[in-house]
C-alpha cells in the first residue's frame, strides 16, 4: 500500500495531518480499506508516547490478551483527559477522515452520519452511553501477536480507525507485520500485510468498507491483527474514534 509522507516534525501535529495528500489517502482507502501515512510521528514524539505506558494514572484498564481470548500481548486504553498528542491525533484526523465516512455511509445506503467536529461526535457517542475513551497503547514481546477482529464497542461505529508504529522494525523488533483480511460474498478471505516503519500510521476500516461489483455497491468486511513478534518490542498506538459503551 501506498505512503503518504510529510517531513517530520516540520510542523505542529494538526498542521502536519492537515498537509497531508487526503485525495490521494481517499483513493487507497477506497481501494484497499487501509492506507499508510508515513513518518506522522518523529521518533522523540514516538519515545513520548511509549513512556506514557507505565504510567498507570493515565489510563482507565488493562487487558491480558492471552486470558480474554485476544492473543498474546497487552494494552492499555487511556483515560480521559487524553494525553496532548493523542487527543491532537484523534481530533485531527477525525476531521479528515469524516467525509470519507460520511461518504462510505451514503454508498452502503446507511443513514449513518458523522459531524464534522470530532466533540460532536463524542457527544452523539456519549448520549447514548459510549462514555469510555478508546483510544489505546499495545505493547508485545517475543512470541506475542493479535488474533483478527474488529473494535466494535457500541451501536455507534465510525467506520475507520488507525494505529501508529512507535518502535522501530528495523532494530526494535522482528516479525509483527500489521495484517488484514478482506472477505467478499462467496469468496475466499483476502489476506495483506501492511509495512510500516517508526512513526508510521495506517488507517483502515474498522469493519467494512463499500466496493463497487457487478450488480452495484456492495459491503466488504474487514479484520485487523498483528503477527507473530519474533524477537524485541513492539509498541503500538491505536486511535479509535467512537467511545466505548
Amino acid at each position: 500500500m501506498s505512503a503518504t509522507s510529510k517531513k517530520p516534525g516540520s510542523l505542529a501535529l494538526d498542521a502536519r495531518i492537515n498537509g497531508l495528500d487526503w485525495n490521494a489517502l481517499a483513493v487507497e482507502l477506497d481501494d484497499q480499506g487501509a492506507a499508510v501515512i508515513g513518518d506522522l510521528l518523529t521518533p522523540a514524539e514516538c519515545r513520548d508516547v511509549i513512556e506514557l505506558y507505565d504510567d498507570a494514572s493515565r489510563f482507565r484498564s488493562r487487558v491480558d490478551m492471552n486470558r480474554h481470548g485476544y492473543g498474546r500481548g497487552e494494552y492499555r486504553y487511556f483515560d480521559y483527559p487524553l494525553p496532548a498528542p493523542v487527543s491532537t491525533l484523534r481530533a485531527a484526523l477525525y476531521a479528515r477522515l469524516a467525509p470519507i465516512a460520511n461518504r462510505w455511509s451514503t454508498s452502503l445506503g446507511s443513514d449513518a452520519t458523522y459531524p464534522d467536529d470530532h466533540g460532536a461526535y463524542l457527544d452523539v457517542c456519549h448520549g447514548a452511553g459510549q462514555t469510555r475513551p478508546t483510544p489505546l497503547l499495545l505493547k508485545y514481546g517475543p512470541g506475542d501477536y493479535n488474533r483478527l477482529h474488529q473494535d466494535l464497542y457500541g451501536a455507534h461505529v465510525f467506520p475507520l480507525q488507525a494505529a501508529i508504529l512507535l518502535s522501530d522494525p528495523e532494530s526494535d523488533f522482528s516479525g509483527g507485520e500489521f495484517v488484514m483480511t478482506e472477505q467478499r460474498a462467496r469468496m475466499q478471505s483476502r489476506p495483506m500485510v501492511v509495512p510500516l516503519g517508526l512513526g508510521d500510521a495506517v488507517v483502515f476500516a474498522v469493519s467494512h468498507r463499500p466496493a463497487a461489483g457487478r450488480r452495484g455497491v456492495h459491503r466488504v468486511n474487514l479484520r485487523h491483527g498483528v503477527s507473530r513478534v519474533r524477537t524485541g518490542k513492539r509498541l503500538t498506538l491505536g486511535i479509535i474514534f467512537h467511545d466505548a459503551a
